[in-house]
């Protein structure tokens, strides 16, 4: 005898998250960035709304970047947004790597002959 269980009706989740392929997206940034001693450490934070994952140059600080996913936006004007350290929208859009861009481009170097 198996149950079923039936949700009721535009039911929202409990909490919004980030799935494995955009943390494992957000992750190999973090360790880049990480590597390239730009960000020492990072915190998370999930909510009913949102989700957001946040670097700090130093722990004790205010984050460096905040990278936020509100589904609800998804239609309007995109479900991610890239904030600065003031609390500024630095980028918003409805891709993750289009967003995370700005950050990557820190990470290149040009290499002289």
């Amino acid at each position: 005898m198996s149950t079923v269980i039936t949700p009721f009706p535009n039911q929202r989740p409990a909490q919004v998250g980030f799935d494995r392929t955009e943390l494992q997206r957000i992750l190999d940034l973090y360790g880049r960035m990480v590597a390239a001693g730009q960000w020492k450490d990072y915190a998370i934070d999930f909510s009913r709304d949102s989700a957001a994952f946040c670097a700090f140059r130093r722990a004790a600080e205010r984050p460096q970047v905040r990278i936020e996913k509100r589904p609800a936006l998804r239609s309007k004007q995109g479900m991610w947004t890239l904030f600065g350290e003031a609390g500024q929208v630095l980028k918003r859009g409805q891709e993750l790597p289009g967003i995370l861009f700005p950050i990557e481009r820190r990470l290149l170097k040009i290499v002289e002959d």
